[in-house]
């Protein structure tokens, strides 16, 4: 299974077709190469359930193969149920494949090792800050509590986040991804994917679940459109939702919020609010919809996030005239406000040999074309047309800073473990992008979704970025895939103890 989805990432084909439905859909299958095509009949046929075997009922319905809904039902299979997952594309991993910087933990085994002192509530009042005091608390306080725990847990499916860094916004260095620093969306789909295999859970793409069906006021199924043609009713004694957030549905982002009208984004085509829509159909009330994020460090011409782990690992940022105008480990709403500031709205992440031997991330922006490189600071800013002279008078002082231990100029006090010396030494140039909603369907800490009284939906359940509440008004790095595993595994748990209370 490795083969066959490290094959689809390099082939770029999650970056535009892993989560569309309708015409949407058709349009990002079009634009996949003949060579993607066949990658995806090889995942068919070597990971992905065949549509003839799917059946009449289930234990529990999962809508929505991203990590949320891989994670989900592994912990329902774990406990004693029969879940299958339905997914509208022809791949699995919606936005989880896109995911770069890592997954946030605290008081984590190996944080310990590093001799990291870190703590659930430090974790807790970070995210709080950052979300701008308007976090549900009672699902910040689950999701910091259990953070821990779900590191264990992937690492009990052979998918280890040993190697350590920081994201915009925290103290510690809590962010977890790949051993040998690597982006984690691939890597994750990857070993989701292959625990799926190995646990027999049927998984069903091009299967778009259009309807969620209730009886007597409880959730009993789904209606499902199998490769754009037939509908079929499945019935199920609970059903997660996972369909993720409203990222690439630009009547939805622009209802929200109208100035983000022109922006890129960086969710992948399928990102279209599905989810969102069926449950509020349902009476499923729904939570900070308006809270939109954009994200700072977005390649334009590809809409390809730059991970913040660049960043964390040492990477500043320059305007246009060589200078730093932002303390680049401010959250994410500052930092994307000081560049579209700037007279050209966009800026340069620049950063040398070091880091990128420690963020190898920065190895796959390089194969898509969007890494700059000079043997010399002065022949990477003239080739970044920069004023040779101040982008070297920039990087001198910010390594007399880091020499000092003390951001002279914006106080910036996380990712200066090393200064840039180490040539060549690199550029990417940047601006902000939409990245994440914040908003999205009401759920209470075991993960049921809620009417707007506040009373839950029986047998429905939802997790990941189709569900609000967790990150307020502004997502910290790191967070989103910590969300997808917490909330995945809560929801697994609760629907297989829900389900097996109707048998």
């Amino acid at each position: 299974m490795k083969k066959v989805v490290l094959s689809l990432v390099s082939l770029g084909l999650f970056f535009g077709i892993a989560g569309c439905s309708g015409d949407q859909k058709k349009t990002a299958e079009s634009q996949a190469s003949k060579e993607s095509t066949e990658a995806t009949t090889g995942a068919s046929a070597n990971g992905y359930t065949d549509l003839k075997e799917l059946k009449d009922n289930y234990d529990i319905v999962i809508v929505g193969a991203g990590g949320a809904g891989m994670t989900a039902a592994l912990q329902a299979k774990e406990a004693g149920m029969n879940p299958v997952i339905l997914e509208k594309m022809p791949v699995a991993g919606g936005n989880t494949i896109k995911s770069s910087s890592g997954m946030n933990a605290s008081q984590t085994k190996y944080q310990e090792k590093e001799g990291i002192k870190d703590s659930n509530d430090k974790f807790f009042e970070e995210t709080l800050k950052g979300g701008k005091g308007t976090n549900d608390k009672e699902l910040l306080r689950y999701f910091v509590d259990h953070s821990a725990e779900a590191i264990d847990w992937l690492d009990s499916k052979g998918i280890e986040l040993s190697n350590l860094t920081i994201t915009g916004g925290m103290s510690e260095k809590r962010t977890h991804r790949p051993a040998d620093g690597s982006a984690i969306g691939g890597y994750l789909v990857d070993g989701l994917l292959r625990n799926i295999k190995e646990e027999k859970i049927p998984l069903f793409v091009n299967a778009d679940v259009t309807e969620l069906t209730e009886k007597d006021g409880q959730v009993d199924g789904v209606k499902v459109k199998l490769n754009d043609k037939d509908t079929k009713e499945i019935k199920s004694k609970a059903v997660i939702v996972t369909t993720g957030g409203f990222g690439a549905n630009k009547e939805m982002l622009e209802k929200y919020d109208p100035k983000l009208k022109d922006y890129v984004t960086t969710n992948q085509a399928g990102s279209t609010g599905d989810g969102i829509k069926m449950i509020e159909k349902l009476g499923g009330a729904t939570v900070d919809m308006k809270e939109i994020q954009i994200h700072p460090t977005v390649q334009q011409d590809k809409s390809y996030l730059i991970g913040e782990v660049v960043r964390g690992e040492g990477a500043i940022l320059a305007s246009q005239e060589g200078v730093r105008f932002v303390n680049e480990m401010d959250t994410r709403d500052k930092v994307s406000a000081a560049i579209t500031a700037l007279p050209e709205k966009s800026a340069y992440l620049v950063f040398d040999q070091g880091v990128r031997d420690r963020a190898t991330a920065i190895d796959f922006y390089d194969k898509q074309g969007f890494v700059v490189e000079g043997k010399t600071i002065e022949e990477l800013a003239k080739k970044i047309d920069m004023p040779e002279a101040k982008l070297k008078e920039t990087l001198d002082q910010w390594n007399q800073d880091v020499n000092a231990k003390k951001d002279s100029q914006f106080g910036r006090t996380t990712g200066m473990d090393h200064d840039l010396t180490k040539g060549p030494f690199y550029a990417i140039k940047i601006a902000p992008g939409i990245h994440h909603t914040m908003g999205g369907v009401k759920i209470n800490t075991k993960t049921e979704v809620l009417k707007e009284d506040g009373t839950p939906i029986k047998g429905l359940y939802a997790a990941g970025e189709v569900t609000g509440g967790i990150h307020g008004a502004n997502r910290i790095g790191g967070n989103a895939v910590a969300d997808i595993i917490i909330f995945g595994r809560q929801s697994g748990n609760e629907a297989a103890a829900f389900a097996s209370e109707q048998k």
